[in-house]
């Protein structure tokens, strides 16, 4: 697909959502959530050999965390290409770089895209929202932008629904069934451990306050 062709398709899907997920679904294949994205389906399987067995793991991940956002976001309005294009490329730069120091990684991997696709208009909101996605605080983000509930969405699937920030638990699990895990919270833990051993004093370098 030429440049122009893939700056009209995600001008296209970034139409604005509102409120697509409805917080108080009860089963996990309820119509209301997103099921397929391209923009991830097309990331996801131009790096598949360096996700190797984490892919489906990873994919995963990133349909919940597009799904619990929305949920977090209410009523307020949602580009959803810009969450999906953050959603995408968030954890990446761990499997492409090979460290768990990943998030400067994974903003390069974004911008690198958008650039590629005529949308650095987008850069500084996605990039926002991939640094500031492990931050154990509330960002001071635009009131508007994707930011907070993207950090919200993460922390919710990293947590296992721990931390929920008010959505139902009953969403929270039919988000969970919908994508299971397929081990990779088992291997956030392992790199955590590996990170640990190696670099006890900057154990998780991608936290912030």
């Amino acid at each position: 697909m030429i440049e122009s062709d893939w700056k009209s398709d995600a001008r296209t899907s970034s139409r604005v959502v509102s409120n697509p997920v409805r917080p108080m679904v009860q089963c996990a294949n309820d119509p209301g959530l997103l099921t397929h994205l391209p923009t991830v389906e097309r990331v996801l399987n131009e790096h598949a050999s360096v996700l190797g067995h984490d892919r489906i793991g990873y994919r995963n991940h990133v349909y919940r965390v597009v799904n619990l956002c929305l949920a977090v976001a209410g009523d307020n309005p949602v580009e959803l290409e810009k969450l999906t294009v953050a959603a995408v490329f968030h954890d990446l730069g761990n499997w492409t770089n090979h460290t768990f120091d990943y998030i400067a990684p994974s903003v390069a991997l974004a911008r690198n895209h958008l650039t590629a696709r005529g949308l650095a208009d987008w850069i500084p909101e996605i990039e926002a929202m991939i640094v500031n996605h492990h931050k154990v605080t509330s960002s001071r983000a635009v009131q508007r932008s994707l930011v907070e509930s993207f950090r919200r969405a993460d922390w919710i699937d990293v947590s296992r629904g721990l931390r929920r920030f008010g959505l139902p638990r009953t969403f929270v699990a039919a988000v969970i069934a919908a994508w299971p895990d397929a081990g990779f919270h088992r291997r956030l833990v392992a790199l955590t451990l590996d990170r640990w051993w190696k670099h006890p004093l900057s154990p998780l370098p991608m936290v912030k306050w």
